[in-house]
């Protein structure tokens, strides 16, 4: 009689161990493989291009350290390197960090390479203003932001700003710490204190975010959340993270939650700065206004350019909110750190910052001590330090553009119509062959001209503020914050590293740091103080 083993089921005392056997089996290659990935990526610098995959496994395996990466891709690869992604994922990505093709690429060819829709797409958050907008809709806005930024009123009310946040918030805050002798994050307080300038010269309102109590501010937490979203959206195929968005999973439900907190606050102010603005015309108030919302709504032709105006007024100030706040407070950010490195540089700015300063006679001993942009200017030191941070750790360190039509780069690279470009700011300020054998370095000297006055690199070299045509409108606002927060901190106070505290890059379309900067300060010995 044959057997009726295999026909009768297993019995219930053998299943688990026939799933478990069943698991391993399936799994036993894909682990196989994923070791082979990371083997084979940890072994190269340039990304393997796998079947179906394409170089996405490469570039997820690198991601955690991705600005040292992309800079040793750039030294391997004479600047210039092209990802392809899984097939059928629509994902080329063409990366540099030459010169020669980032000229040709932001303003010999500009008419080929634009925003396109790929990168409003990513960019979705800030709508069509300035950063992400193209054709007549840039050049009206460029426009009229030049025209406001650039007059003189703007300037010294930007500059008045800056300084009275100095001296009534960031200098109190920080002799505060001195006093108590609690470490304090630097990050944090110059998010907050460009924060607090952002929205004086926007609305015209204090939000006094840079006050003792450190109180919770949603929207800095959210323009977080939006940074580090928009970073992995570059390297994800729009397919998939567009499905992530739709199912409102994992970093796309964050970036959802920001955007709701951002469009809140921003639509709130407007709201008030109508309302502030009706009220004076309706009292006849004479009193001017010099913030960018008020000189928006002020504007009768701006209203008849656009249907939904409040949008319009919703995406120019978070445009602005974008490129001001958090690009000024990396900047600081990371120029205090490298003078906590190189305290000869620190030395020699405090010379500088002396021979400017009030005399002895003129201050009490506890004074403490801010200073005029216009006198910041014209010290030579302090701006070449400055840029030579901003080479080593620019806030925006990658600009983007897509090609419209097929082109030959200088460098002999062919780009396909579609292609997504990703010109690398970090990598280039690091490249030998850009900066010479000392690229690593920090030396403010580069910056100096043997007569003695700052030195100005091509903008296609050092393109931190961006290249071409669409070079950044806010450049010297920026400069004004950053200026004037880091002389009046490096005069006042002393700055130490919180021992043991790790620095490194934030994953992010911004050049945060991952867990801030922990310092400890203590009020400098000038003028008779101590």
């Amino acid at each position: 009689m044959p057997s009726l083993n295999g026909l009768l089921p297993l019995p219930i005392s053998t299943l688990p161990n026939t799933y478990l056997a069943m698991f391993i089996s399936l799994m036993a290659p894909l682990l196989l493989i994923l070791v082979l990935f990371h083997r084979v990526t940890k072994r190269s610098v340039n990304p393997v291009n796998w079947p179906f995959l394409g170089m996405l496994p490469g570039l997820v395996a690198n991601t955690p350290h991705l600005h040292h990466w992309t800079t040793n891709l750039a030294a391997n690869n004479d600047g210039n390197c092209e990802f392809k992604g899984p097939w059928l994922s629509g994902m080329n990505i063409f990366f540099t960090a030459d010169p020669v093709n980032t000229n040709h690429i932001f303003s010999l060819n500009r008419q080929n390479y634009v925003k396109g829709s790929k990168i409003t797409d990513i960019f979705d958050i800030l709508g069509n203003g300035l950063i992400t907008a193209n054709d007549d809709s840039w050049l009206h806005q460029r426009r009229r932001a030049h025209t406001l930024i650039s007059s003189n009123n703007f300037r010294v009310f930007l500059a008045a700003s800056a300084r009275k946040k100095v001296e009534e918030g960031l200098l109190p805050l920080l002799n505060h710490a001195a006093s108590t002798g609690k470490a304090v994050d630097l990050q944090d307080v110059f998010l907050r204190y460009t924060f607090d300038v952002s929205c004086v010269s926007l609305f015209g309102v204090d939000t006094n975010c840079l006050s003792l109590g450190l109180p919770t501010i949603a929207f800095a937490a959210a323009t977080d959340d939006v940074t580090e979203g928009l970073l992995y959206r570059h390297f994800l195929p729009m397919k998939w993270w567009k499905l992530l968005r739709w199912l409102r999973v994992g970093k796309e439900k964050k970036f959802a939650a920001a955007w709701q907190v951002l469009d809140e606050f921003i639509y709130q102010q407007i709201s008030k700065k109508k309302e502030e603005i009706k009220r004076k015309e309706y009292n006849k108030e004479p009193s001017p206004t010099f913030d960018l919302l008020s000189s928006y709504i002020e504007d009768p032709m701006e209203a008849k350019m656009t249907s939904d105006y409040d949008t319009f007024l919703r995406d120019t100030v978070i445009n602005n909110i974008v490129a001001g706040r958090d690009t000024s407070a990396s900047s600081l950010t990371w120029f205090i750190y490298m003078l906590t490195k190189h305290r000869d540089v620190e030395a020699k700015i405090l010379d500088e910052l002396r021979a400017i300063a009030p005399s002895t006679d003129a201050l009490n001993d506890d004074q403490l001590v801010s200073f005029d942009v216009k006198d910041l200017n014209k010290l030579v030191y302090l701006s070449a330090a400055i840029y030579e941070s901003l080479r080593l750790f620019p806030p925006v360190p990658f600009n983007h553009r897509t090609a419209k039509y097929s082109d030959e780069l200088p460098s002999g690279h062919r780009v396909q119509p579609g292609a997504l470009i990703i010109a690398s700011v970090y990598a280039m300020g690091r490249m030998e062959k850009v900066w010479g054998k000392d690229c690593n370095e920090f030396k403010p000297e580069r910056w100096i001209t043997e007569g003695g006055t700052v030195r100005h690199e091509a903008t296609y070299k050092f393109s931190v503020f961006s290249t071409g045509p669409r070079m950044c409108v806010g450049k010297d606002t920026a400069l004004t914050m950053v200026k004037i927060a880091a002389a009046a901190l490096v005069y006042n106070f002393e700055v130490e590293m919180v021992e043991g505290h790790v620095v490194e890059p934030k994953l992010s379309v911004l050049l945060a740091m991952k867990n801030g900067l922990k310092v400890k300060v203590k009020t400098r010995k000038v003028h008779g103080r101590c």
